[in-house]
């Protein structure tokens, strides 16, 4: 067999492309879709039964089951969705991908649809360079779709002719005859495929090829399927290494659920095939199964003939040429109906143990802290169906004050930072800052979308109000944990400088830092409040008035002491931005009091 490192470099090529494709056509279809899978994601999540939905639906779409659940492990990151909602869709991603399957079987084999790829490119290139992005979206989705079809077209052609090399071949068959350790040898090979490509869509088009080529049994091509299944969870635990506990245990819940679906497939594995080849055989275009048997009656050079796409003037040629098409098509239709049945039975079963699924996780991802444990999401509220308008508006009130309370962790943190001398475990709370920080970000947007929501409903004009409030009150929040943010840094800055303060500099810190925290303590006790009088606000604006003269005295201590250098102008300026950053931070906790209470202002 002549097949040259050129020839390589093709086959790597075509792959490439196909990847290219999907990525693109992937990618199009999330722009154009904007914020709706966003929306679809938080809202149609309220049971097990409808999250296997929304990841059926959104996979199906995306035509990614990796992007699904590297969304879904984001989203389990930023508090939207609980550990037992993200398994449910999960599931559902799973039983979604195999849409790409059945697009290839029912295109890539039984039409060669890389003849109609060009003129599909020429279409969508004005749409790519249109300024309107959903023109623009829609043009990168076809031009994917383009691209995976001529990196599939390619993908077959680019292969080795191995059926030209007995040798080689024989080899590669030496192991699809060791009964079950065959079956474990190329389920190892699928995992690993998919696990190299970060893609089981990729992997699986490798198989039907593989398949159709005539180099493995139907039976050791759906092993490899199952593999498959393992490999895709791989991308899912990379991209919650940087998230919190909960995005952790939401991947290592989509590994679990794969590798339990193939064992108990593994443990009735000639059964289940047998049956598959059964209903493709009887409501399909043929057995995939004799795909090998067909292949073993024919000698080398007729093998040549019909496999080498040129035009054919013996008839018993072209018949021959025909039988193998229609076993090609039986194949991927066998292989695609695999794959979509025993990801559909396996959600069928495993559905019913997502609560187990939520135990076992916790267990085995346990946290360093108690701090880490908590599952950031929010409480009392969702995007599902609202309740009534007043149930809804107190809802959001306990919403609020969960999120008044979140705040008050932060600057415990930023407590710790100011004192601690590990380099390492200051690191550590600084990045936990900085994830309270994002998820206060997410928190602001997710409340104030509830909020427009109700106000949409039919509100009597004291409900409206409410909502402006409310809408205010969030917005200020957000500014508080910004400001505790921006004291970590200036902490950090401080650090990285190598700066040190003197006793009666950090004295001073820890008075203004207790002044803060009391002033942060009186606005959450406010926020809890169900109706809270105009008097409440007098502690309130006494701190904030406490807080300012100090920082004034402060500063002007501050310029005294460098003229007298007690400490360096840098120190001093170090020492300035936290005092600065904590009077903003007192003037913010005053506006949510204010908000509240001086409903009129």
């Amino acid at each position: 067999m002549n097949y040259s490192f050129f020839d390589f470099l093709t086959l790597v090529g075509a792959l490439g492309m196909f990847l290219y494709g999907m990525k693109v056509m992937s990618e199009g279809l999330q722009k154009l879709a904007g914020d709706k899978l966003r929306s679809i994601l938080s809202v149609m999540t309220t049971n097990r039964v409808t999250g296997v939905f929304t990841g059926i639906l959104i996979t199906a779409l995306i035509q990614s089951s990796t992007a699904t659940t590297v969304m879904v492990v984001s989203f389990v990151n930023a508090g939207l969705l609980s550990l037992a909602q993200s398994i449910s869709v999960i599931m559902g991603a799973n039983v979604g991908t195999t849409v790409t399957a059945w697009l290839i079987s029912l295109f890539g084999f039984k039409i060669d649809i890389s003849l109609f790829a060009l003129p599909l490119i020429g279409i969508c290139l004005p749409l790519i360079f249109s300024n309107k992005s959903k023109r623009k979206s829609l043009g990168e989705f076809l031009l994917g779709f383009a691209f995976l079809f001529m990196g599939l077209a390619y993908l077959k052609e680019s292969v080795p002719d191995l059926q030209s090399s007995p040798d080689i071949l024989s080899f590669l068959q030496g192991y699809t005859q060791m009964g079950y350790l065959s079956i474990l040898l190329f389920l190892g090979l699928g995992t690993i495929l998919t696990i190299i490509l970060q893609s089981s869509s990729a992997t699986v088009a490798i198989t039907l090829v593989m398949c159709t080529k005539g180099w493995i049994p139907f039976d050791m091509a759906a092993a490899m399927i199952l593999g498959e299944n393992i490999g895709t969870t791989v991308t899912a635990n990379i991209a919650a290494l940087s998230g919190n506990i909960s995005a952790k245990r939401a991947a290592i819940a989509h590994m679990m659920f794969n590798v339990f679906g193939v064992l108990w497939v593994l443990a009735i594995f000639q059964p289940f095939t047998n049956a598959i080849s059964w209903i493709v055989t009887n409501y399909g275009p043929g057995d995939p199964q004799a795909m090998m048997k067909f292949l073993n009656t024919l000698d080398q050079e007729t093998i040549a003939a019909i496999t080498s796409g040129g035009t054919l003037t013996d008839p018993h040629l072209i018949d021959l040429q025909k039988q193998l098409m229609s076993l090609q098509v039986s194949v991927s239709y066998g292989l695609s109906l695999f794959h979509t049945v025993f990801n559909i039975a396996n959600v069928c079963i495993m559905v019913w143990f997502v609560k187990l699924y939520v135990k076992v996780c916790s267990a085995i991802i346990k946290p360093k802290s108690e701090s880490e444990e908590e599952e950031f999401q929010l409480k009392y509220i969702s995007s599902g169906m609202l309740s009534t308008s007043e149930l809804s508006l107190m809802q959001a009130h306990k919403e609020i004050a969960v999120y008044g309370e979140r705040t008050a962790r932060m600057l415990e943190m930023v407590k710790e930072l100011i004192g601690e001398k590990s380099e390492d475990e200051f690191l550590n709370i600084y990045s936990r800052v900085e994830k309270y920080e994002s998820i206060s970000d997410r928190m602001e947007v997710e409340i104030a979308k509830y909020l427009t929501y109700v106000s949409e409903g039919r509100l009597s004009s004291e409900g409206k109000e409410d909502i402006r409030v409310m809408l205010r009150t969030v917005t200020e929040i957000e500014s508080i944990a910004d400001s505790c943010y921006n004291l970590a840094r200036s902490i950090k800055r401080r650090n990285e400088g190598k700066s040190s303060f003197t006793d009666e500099q950090n004295k001073n810190i820890e008075t203004m830092l207790r002044l803060v925290e009391k002033a942060l303590r009186r606005m959450n006790v406010v926020l809890n409040m169900q109706e809270p009088t105009h008097d409440e606000i007098n502690p309130s604006y006494n701190l904030e008035n406490e807080i300012n003269n100090y920082r004034n005295q402060l500063k002007l201590n501050n310029l005294e002491d460098v003229h007298e250098k007690k400490y360096d102008y840098q120190d001093g300026v170090y020492y300035m931005d936290i005092i600065a950053e904590f009077e903003k931070l007192g003037d913010y906790i005053l506006n949510v009091v204010q908000a509240v209470i001086e409903k009129k202002i």
